[in-house]
């Protein structure tokens, strides 16, 4: 069973052993009860904090971690060396551990009781070398966690622990992942190609194609009532054109843009799918090619990709779990044409009609234009600018021997003018460190035109999921330069040339 992100758990592991006594595990587990619980209440925390019983024999270790595995609630685990915990009790733990785990290097106490420090209290609370212990083995085993160091009431401590969690949220989402695609990618395109059994291997996801035409019955049947019911939904939440209003002369191609999506609502629910993908050179039966469908499918948390895109379709739908609860939206995009000046050079990122009404600034208008391409009725689209602010845009490429996921920082902002005469949603953004130097390392990198801009998530979220999936990721920032950058790639090819032989 498919579970919500509400029922999603972090379960609290604390290590210690037997040497100190009945007493000393007591307040052991005192403690470490009240460090879970302020985890769990603490509003950056995105995920509930469940308590374990205090570790102290390698059985014990093994079961938790065993348990957690194979729960369908857990999402990761966190770890607390308490006291000392001799680091060979958990080889095997960590050997079958398979969620992904934060390793908390904290102490109950925040400041040190000076006067009345005496061994008891040395022995009760010694983190300090217990959790360079566990970090040993850790690192001994090649095991892949993230490292937090500092007090469990530190803001910028809880913040760390929230993105770690968001990201191990995402992997969830992706192990379970179902992704249908409407027909093949578009033909001699080579980045939308792609490896689906390694990144069903490697990833978790699920990539299968299906005939345009099995959407289209499922579409012809839609019901006038159901047609209905979505015509009121749409004069509630955005700006109709006046030919799509109820006495307009393109109330039809309303209706039927509002067909398709509750048609593909119903083959997508249907299928457990969460992540779809389209083209617009195999559209079958469908009139229109679907646009303000897809919108607001994504608007709703569903991946998507153009052109047969299953990659970027993919990693929407995962920084969309990894988002949930977060201000700020997250959508496909691409980068589709360059200011270089006046001002300060910048992107404007847009689609054909496809990006996702959670990055506007405004409220968006429901329009209908021609389409130059797709050989089909004039589509129904949503029409915004994004929000400005800063931002994230990532994409991923399968490279061959592996997948690669590049991150660039961004500042969205404002059109230097308006866009009368650009009928689609779009994005205007400033790269860092600056045009050049980004467009440059992403070019280099290999990374794809199809892209998610998020500004809900950044790049420590794509990084701890990165890590918890064993992915490349280049990050492209404020410190990046085009000749570090070939550098880091170079490295990387090294790296993962010889990981393969080990």
């Amino acid at each position: 069973m498919e579970l919500t992100s509400a029922e999603h758990e972090v379960w609290f592991l604390t290590g210690s052993q037997g040497l100190y006594g009945e007493d000393a595990l007591r307040q052991v587990a005192e403690q470490s009860q009240q460090v879970a619980s302020a985890l769990d209440s603490a509003g950056s925390v995105p995920v509930r904090v469940v308590w374990k019983p205090v570790l102290t024999d390698a059985e014990a270790i093994r079961r938790i971690c065993l348990e957690a595995g194979s729960s369908d609630a857990c999402v990761g685990v966190i770890a607390w060396m308490h006291t000392f915990s001799p680091a060979k009790m958990w080889i095997h733990g960590l050997r079958v551990l398979d969620v992904p785990m934060l390793h908390l290097h904290t102490q109950a106490n925040v400041s040190l009781p000076w006067s009345e420090l005496d061994m008891d209290f040395m022995n009760l609370n010694q983190a300090a070398h217990g959790d360079r212990e566990f970090g040993y083995i850790q690192t001994r085993l090649g095991m892949a966690r993230k490292t937090v160091v500092g007090h469990a009431s530190d803001p910028g401590v809880l913040e760390r622990i929230g993105t770690w969690m968001r990201a191990a949220r995402g992997l969830a989402e992706i192990r379970s992942l179902r992704l249908a695609r409407f027909g093949d990618n578009m033909r001699d395109v080579a980045v939308t190609e792609g490896d689906k059994v390694d990144a069903q291997a490697r990833l978790g996801v699920s990539v299968n194609t299906y005939g345009v035409n099995d959407l289209v019955d499922v579409v012809d049947a839609v019901s006038d009532a159901d047609i209905d019911a979505l015509v009121s939904e749409y004069e509630d939440t955005y700006t109709l054109a006046p030919e799509l209003c109820k006495d307009g002369d393109r109330r039809e191609s309303l209706r039927y843009a509002i067909r398709i999506e509750a048609g593909l609502r119903q083959f997508l629910t249907a299928g457990g799918f969460r992540a779809f993908t389209t083209n617009f050179e195999d559209l079958g039966g469908l009139r229109q090619l679907p646009g303000i469908a897809v919108q607001r499918l994504m608007a709703d948390g569903y991946g998507f990709g153009g052109e047969g895109d299953w990659k970027t379709s993919v990693l929407l739908r995962t920084v969309k779990a990894m988002a949930e609860g977060l201000p700020g939206g997250t959508s496909f995009m691409e980068d589709y044409t360059y200011h270089f000046g006046p001002g300060e050079p910048k992107i404007l990122g847009a689609h054909m009609l496809e990006v996702c009404p959670s990055i506007a600034a405004d409220k968006p208008s429901c329009e209908i234009h021609p389409l130059g391409i797709g050989d089909r009725e004039d589509p129904v689209r949503l029409v915004f600018d994004a929000e400005p602010g800063p931002g994230v845009v990532a994409g991923l490429a399968d490279i061959g021997d592996r997948f690669r996921m590049v991150a660039n920082e961004i500042d969205v902002v404002p059109p230097d003018e308006p866009l009368p005469n650009l009928p689609v949603a779009r994005a205007v953004w400033k790269p860092k460190p600056d045009l050049a130097t980004s467009a440059e390392s992403w070019i280099t990198a290999g990374a794809p035109h199809h892209t998610v801009l998020s500004s809900a998530i950044g790049v420590e979220e794509l990084s701890d999921f990165a890590d918890m999936v064993d992915t490349e990721l280049l990050v492209i920032d404020t410190d990046t330069t085009a000749r570090r950058f070939t550098k880091e790639i170079r490295w990387n090819q090294a790296y993962y040339r010889l990981a393969q032989g080990f």
